[in-house]
């Protein structure tokens, strides 16, 4: 069997790292930038922070703020329409996944404009050229975008987010600053940062992983839940410490597993509730993370116990196998307690139910999980946190 792994080419990571993004364009002889962003992070003076990099080496910018916390796919043709009016050459995406997400689509459509209808780059897309040259800055340490191969988009006329995945789309840059994170509030902080646990937890559980990305994956899973807690509590105004720094090298590392092997039914529910009732992403898959994780246990063999001995679950490496995976579940619970993330999603009706089912069985990512499920065990998992 033959095993792809995609990557960026180059990345940077640690403080101050923004300051190596002008170096990047330089070298590749672009001549204006297009800095894809959204509306909060320019009020919040985040943005600017990589607009000042690139005013002090003289290269020209314009901005396009306009990116939705979901991203619909009118959103990314107006990002394609403004793009292409500002003669830019390069862009650089600030933000979480959905900047993130915006930025992608509009640089695969910009140089293969017969997706332009956006819908039809969901799945595996036949694009021929890789998308404009761009520099990916997360704002938030949870996403991992900017090493991925996948992004998201909302189709509102059908009410449903889809997934797509094309190695054309990583961009060519990541730059992994975790300045850039100083202001992620708890909440969100919290959110992201589950949603990486759910990443490095899911890409080490799914059908397609294999020995490279379950490094990657554990050692994923040992930086964020060990680091997470510190991360939410530095955001809540504590002493400052590694926390955050952990939590973006952690949620990094996680990407470069997941994007290369999957996920699996937790972030198939988790998209399909963000897409019904706009629920953070983050916040979806932290609620359906420990649903996810017992429904599983019986198809995941003896691999909960690297789980948990990554995580620091005492007895995971000695305990008999099913009260191993019962201390995982509850771990995962607990980290997600202590960081204030609910346990019930608001919204949810009954009738709702068998189109939420019908939609997790068409995303992407559903065929990676190790057991399968039908639309009635969906509907069951759903009930959980009603």
């Amino acid at each position: 069997m033959v095993n792809r792994f995609v990557l960026n080419p180059v990345s940077y990571h640690g403080p101050g790292a923004v300051a190596e993004i002008p170096g990047e364009l330089l070298r590749r002889g672009k001549s204006k930038v297009f800095v894809c962003t959204d509306p909060g992070l320019v009020r919040a003076g985040i943005a600017a922070k990589v607009c000042d990099v690139l005013d002090g080496a003289g290269i020209p910018w314009e901005l396009f703020s306009d990116v939705k916390p979901n991203p619909t796919v009118e959103n990314v043709q107006a990002g394609v329409a403004a793009f292409e009016a500002s003669g830019a050459d390069a862009i650089v995406a600030v933000g979480g996944g959905s900047s993130m997400d915006t930025a992608k689509a509009i640089g695969v459509i910009a140089e293969n404009p017969e997706f332009s209808d956006v819908v039809s780059l969901e799945g595996v897309a036949p694009t021929k050229n890789h998308a404009t040259f761009t520099v990916a800055v997360p704002t938030t340490a949870g996403t991992a975008a900017e090493v991925t191969i996948n992004y998201v988009i909302t189709d509102v006329a059908r009410k449903r987010k889809f997934v797509c995945v094309d190695v054309n789309d990583i961009p060519e840059v990541a730059v992994v600053d975790p300045d850039m994170m100083a202001g992620m509030p708890p909440a969100l902080t919290a959110a992201t940062g589950m949603d990486a646990l759910t990443h490095a937890i899911e890409g080490y559980l799914t059908k397609g992983g294999w020995e490279l990305s379950d490094m990657c994956h554990l050692e994923a899973i040992r930086i964020i839940s060990r680091n997470l807690r510190d991360a939410v509590a530095e955001a809540e105004g504590g002493e400052p410490g590694s926390g955050r720094t952990a939590m973006a090298l952690g949620q990094y590392i996680a990407g470069m597993g997941f994007s290369n092997v999957g996920l699996g039914i937790v972030h198939s529910m988790a998209h399909t509730l963000s897409a019904r009732y706009d629920t953070p992403h983050g916040v979806a898959c932290a609620m359906l993370l420990p649903v996810g994780l017992e429904y599983n246990a019986p198809a995941c063999g003896e691999r909960y116990r690297a789980i948990g001995e990554a995580m620091g679950v005492e007895g995971s490496d000695s305990l008999p196998i099913d009260e191993v995976n019962r201390l995982v579940v509850a771990a995962v619970a607990e980290l997600g307690a202590d960081v204030g993330i609910p346990t019930a999603c608001e919204g949810i009706v009954e009738e709702d139910l068998p189109d939420l089912a019908a939609d997790v069985m068409a995303d992407a990512c559903f065929p990676g999980t190790p057991r399968d499920a039908d639309a009635e065990t969906i509907i069951g998992l759903y009930r959980k946190i009603m």
